[in-house]
């Protein structure tokens, strides 16, 4: 059967078509958080089946696979992977109204341009047309970027990492798509992400990872003075790299009250293997926070902060398969009053880095969007920025309700717009599934009679929140 997806896929007005074909569809993408794998991107690589690059290492169909009945064995176990393609293909048609029913067939479609529909009967069909196409050089990554007119994407590394392969595709003569001429390289950026710099929850990882940290700064570290030494050197040596933001994966802001000397005693404890109680765990993570949000003002860096995940709910397969398998879910942390003590903690001195927040649980969207608005300084426009949807929220009715709730508190017309946060090079049509989204909000409030039909002005703001105002946030 052929796909549903036609040209005006979600555009459900005249108005939302004008805007999406006449101004979003056309615009680059700046894809600026993802878990892409940069050794991946400078080589170029070719993967060698649909399997290895659409479904491995993606929780999102593994979760619906597993509540569809399918047995571990095709999700992360020792099936072919033309077993497992046929195991995800048998759990699509039971996808509808999930994200990843309009993802999958959005992405065949604009890869491999294929318009049938994925179930059983078509798995192996799709399965040797997708490894066809995937053998041949215009299916090499950096020419899927290329496809979907990417710019920049912005990868997301530890302090520890040696970026070499950001060092090696920013060197290669090869821009994105061989034989490209004089075309501008797409840009690969590191993302400075120091969340095991004050994961202290566990001890004997935070030694370990400091004995790392050491060995990469060239600093020997001794005291907590000696530990900062060496993340600013990390920072220095990622911005020398181009890095253009840092992010933090966390439940929760912390922004307990501490003074340096009881960090430094704390510190000291855990390098000595002492026990620390709940409260010094808690100052830790919060005097970190300070400090790399001080270092993110000091090198001009984006601070971006993914918050509210419950992680790692099922212990018995996360002993089994390991972190990041499919068993997360949204958490109720409280928000607001840490997250308003910790910025204004930077605000104070004037060290407040342009700052992103995104936010997991829908119920927290509106003390989030205000929260924002708090720390508009006027010195940027949009400084602080209520991010997209994210994780279990990309989806239309988490991007819509995340997009209503800022225009209601603050300014639509400013945001960033939408990222992938993604481990696959196929998950780009998610920027066009947004675009579509937003075009169809704004065209649908213009033939209610709540917005003027001036296509000019909203098609620029479509084109901002698509591509510019990222551009200008990131100074790229």
């Amino acid at each position: 059967m052929k796909s549903f997806i036609n040209e005006n896929f979600l555009l459900q007005t005249k108005t939302a078509q004008r805007l999406y074909h006449g101004f979003a569809e056309q615009m680059p993408i700046i894809d600026y958080h993802n878990h892409l794998i940069p050794s991946e991107i400078a080589a170029d690589k070719n993967f060698e089946n649909i399997t290895k690059i659409w479904l491995a290492g993606d929780h999102y169909k593994w979760r619906a696979m597993r509540t569809n009945g399918i047995n571990e064995r095709f999700c992360t176990g020792d099936a072919t992977d033309l077993e497992k393609f046929k195991a995800f293909a048998e759990t699509v048609p039971y996808t509808m109204r999930n994200p990843l029913y309009h993802w999958t067939h959005l992405e065949l479609l604009r890869y491999f341009d294929i318009d049938i529909l994925l179930n059983k009967d078509s798995a192996e069909e799709i399965y040797q047309e997708c490894n066809r196409k995937l053998k041949t050089a215009d299916f090499s990554v950096q020419n899927l970027l290329k496809k979907m007119n990417v710019k920049l994407v912005g990868t997301t590394d530890d302090p520890i990492d040696a970026l070499e392969f950001h060092h090696q595709y920013a060197s290669s003569p090869l821009s994105v798509g061989r034989g490209a001429g004089g075309e501008v390289k797409m840009a690969m950026t590191p993302t400075f992400r120091p969340d095991k710099a004050m994961a202290v929850d566990n001890a004997d990882a935070f030694r370990e990872y400091v004995q790392k940290l050491a060995v990469a700064s060239s600093v020997s570290i001794q005291n907590y003075d000696d530990f900062l030494d060496a993340l600013r050197k990390r920072y220095a040596f990622f911005v020398a790299q181009d890095c253009k933001a840092s992010d933090h994966g966390l439940e929760q802001i912390y922004a307990e009250d501490y003074t340096e000397s009881e960090i430094a005693i704390i510190f000291s404890k855990i390098i000595d293997s002492q026990s620390i109680n709940q409260q010094e765990v808690l100052q830790f993570k919060s005097a970190m926070l300070v400090f790399f949000g001080h270092q993110n003002h000091a090198h001009g860096l984006v601070q971006q902060f993914h918050l509210g995940a419950l992680r790692n709910n099922n212990q018995r397969l996360l002993s089994k398969l390991g972190p990041d398998t499919g068993f997360d879910s949204i958490g109720d942390f409280s928000q607001a009053r840490a997250l308003s003590k910790y910025l204004n903690k930077l605000d104070s001195t004037d060290q407040l880095a342009k700052t992103v927040l995104y936010n997991l649980n829908p119920a927290d969207n509106e003390m989030f969007a205000t929260m924002i608005g708090n720390f508009q300084d006027g010195s940027v426009a949009g400084k602080i920025q209520f991010g997209s949807g994210w994780w279990f929220l990309d989806q239309k009715d988490g991007m819509e309700r995340q997009m209503n709730t800022l225009s209601n508190m603050g300014l639509l017309s400013r945001f960033i717009g939408m990222i992938t946060d993604s481990r696959s090079f196929l998950s780009f049509p998610r920027h066009e599934y947004f675009r579509r989204i937003l075009c169809n909000i704004i065209g649908n409030d213009v033939e209610n009679h709540e917005l003027p039909n001036d296509i000019e002005w909203l098609g620029k703001m479509v084109q901002d929140i698509s591509y510019n105002n990222a551009k200008e946030y990131f100074k790229l």
